[in-house]
């Protein structure tokens, strides 16, 4: 066989072209991504199917703010049948599902289809992969829940329930729905990241979310029945969904759920505050630990 020559050399070109344009970087890419994510968490960008249940569930959020606003009107009530701050507390079984649904739409996928390596090929670390991810869902549950605050904030200014206090009351509620949403975002996001298979860190969230919550609330309620209310509030640390129950009686003035008292002491509301912020950063960090690996 004759070797080719230099006369027999060619260049093909096969359509590849340098990129001339801006390099927007890590910045913009994080937006991306969180953008990206928050819009997965309605189905949004993807097929009619995909937005059945998130908007199914959504559409059952904002019933009872809808229900509370059309009694307030009609019945002349002077406050609201449910606290603004109690809300998302109150309608905690859809929002858990709703979490369930979300969390492994934005994290599970990626490991299943192993796109983690391509995030980090770009100007983005693993702890903006987690940031991203953490701001997305966290928003994407804080819009579940704020939004029908919203509606009844709107509703109850329509009744003339009173502008101060209506206005006072949703101010809170919009912190309270931040808590909530970020404790949640991270708990779930933790959980969702341990599996590549959605329909296992659905299960897992859910398992996660209300395992401990009944747990909590029986005892709870067994330590009320044998006179042991100073435990009660203390008892409240060890479930997410009580954890923020003890934080907005104690700081948000809102209405505690526990057995038997009134909300926890001052002594027990610093220890809700220290847990909470704790809890937020122990999830960043066990996720940035996770992605370390899993973008190997």
């Amino acid at each position: 066989m004759t070797p080719p020559t230099a006369q027999d050399a060619r260049i093909h070109n096969i359509g590849y072209r340098r990129y001339e344009g801006e390099r927007l970087g890590a910045g913009y890419a994080r937006l991306s991504l969180f953008v990206h994510s928050l819009r997965g968490g309605f189905g949004l960008g993807r097929s009619a199917r995909s937005k059945v249940l998130p908007f199914g569930l959504f559409a059952i959020m904002c019933f009872p703010a809808v229900v509370m606003v059309a009694v307030a009107v009609m019945t002349g009530l002077d406050e609201m049948p449910i606290e603004y701050q109690g809300y998302g507390l109150a309608m905690q079984p859809i929002l858990s599902l709703y979490i369930a649904l979300a969390a492994p739409q934005m994290v599970s996928l990626d490991l299943r289809f192993r796109t983690i390596p391509l995030y980090f090929s770009r100007p983005m670390s693993p702890a903006d992969y987690v940031r991203a991810k953490f701001a997305a869902l966290s928003a994407a549950i804080f819009l579940f829940v704020a939004i029908p605050l919203t509606i009844a904030y709107a509703g109850g200014l329509l009744a003339e329930l009173g502008f101060a206090d209506q206005t006072s009351g949703y101010l809170r509620g919009l912190v309270a729905a931040a808590v909530l949403a970020v404790t949640h975002a991270g708990v779930a996001l933790v959980v969702a990241s341990r599996t590549p298979r959605r329909g296992f860190g659905v299960a897992a969230i859910i398992a996660v979310l209300t395992v401990p919550y009944f747990a909590v609330t029986a005892v709870q309620a067994i330590a009320n029945e044998q006179g042991g209310s100073d435990a009660i509030g203390w008892l409240g640390l060890f479930s997410p969904t009580t954890l923020m129950d003890g934080l907005q009686s104690a700081f948000l003035g809102g209405t505690s759920g526990f057995p038997g008292e009134a909300g926890p002491s001052t002594g027990a509301g610093v220890g809700y505050l220290l847990v909470t912020v704790g809890l937020v950063a122990l999830c960043h960090v066990l996720l940035v630990r996770r992605y370390r690996k899993a973008g190997l």
